[in-house]
């Protein structure tokens, strides 16, 4: 008999993917979307950063479909294609689909998300990447994403607003997760899910980031997060019902890792 494959990566939130540009300015070092892009040739690691908006996905008319549809999956949202986000957030939500909005948050993007759909508060659940309180580090990662503090009051303003809130921490980015969830967990109404970085060293090499600092920290970054420091956390967390652990995470735990799309559990 044929197994049923295991989900991964945006598959264990969401049951569709929806994007409408090409290439992110935040340029994170470890991206996956960006790994893809020059794996298939879409993208250059120097063009990477240059967005292309996606006209025809802008006007296009959407169905409802069942489960989430997570937006964006391989880009992100900034005050630079706000507008376009908004246009294309409101077709899919004109089908009253129910939208994962995922991103590294701007302030000025996140209110005006909130203002501009006041009213679909219920189709919404936002889930912000945040994977360390220290700025430095994400800087160093993500080097044209918000600071922890921006992000931070993003996700009280969206928590503060009504909307559903939630945070992905994956990629972990240093290992002291305990403070970074205490900051988080008030604000969050959903869940926080944790998981380590997949194939960072390969992505980096993918992606065009040679230095040696980012192979040392990467090096430094995965002997970190060990298995005895993934089982500390879960003994820490286990009884939490907003801690959920992504695939990497359950696999050192031998939990059963789903094989449906969009359980979100």
């Amino acid at each position: 008999m044929k197994k049923d494959k295991q989900v991964f990566g945006t598959t264990e939130w969401a049951t569709k993917n929806a994007n409408c540009i090409s290439g992110c300015i935040h340029n994170c070092k470890y991206c996956y979307s960006k790994e893809m892009a020059i794996r298939f040739k879409r993208k250059t690691s120097e063009n990477w950063a240059v967005e292309e908006v996606n006209h025809n996905n802008i006007k296009k008319n959407h169905k409802k479909i069942d489960g989430y549809i997570m937006f964006p999956s391989s880009h992100d949202v900034s005050p630079e294609n706000l507008e376009d986000t908004l246009l294309f957030l409101g077709n899919l939500l004109k089908a009253y689909n129910d939208i994962l909005i995922v991103s590294k948050p701007h302030l000025s993007v996140i209110k005006k998300i909130c203002e501009t759909f006041a009213d679909k508060k219920d189709n919404i659940l936002f889930r912000f990447t945040i994977g360390s309180n220290n700025t430095e580090v994400l800087k160093f990662w993500e080097p044209g994403a918000p600071s922890f503090e921006e992000r931070l009051e993003s996700l009280r303003y969206a928590y503060e607003s009504g909307f559903k809130t939630s945070i992905s921490c994956e990629p972990v980015l240093d290992p002291n997760v305990h403070e970074l969830l205490g900051l988080l967990l008030p604000y969050v109404t959903d869940s926080i899910w944790i998981g380590k970085p997949n194939f960072l060293l390969k992505r980096l090499r993918t992606n065009g980031v040679h230095d040696e600092e980012s192979s040392n920290k990467a090096k430094e970054l995965d002997a970190s997060l060990t298995d005895f420091w993934v089982n500390n956390l879960y003994d820490l967390y286990k009884d939490n019902p907003k801690i959920k652990w992504k695939e990497s995470i359950k696999k050192v735990l031998n939990i059963k890792v789903q094989t449906k799309k969009g359980l979100d559990i």
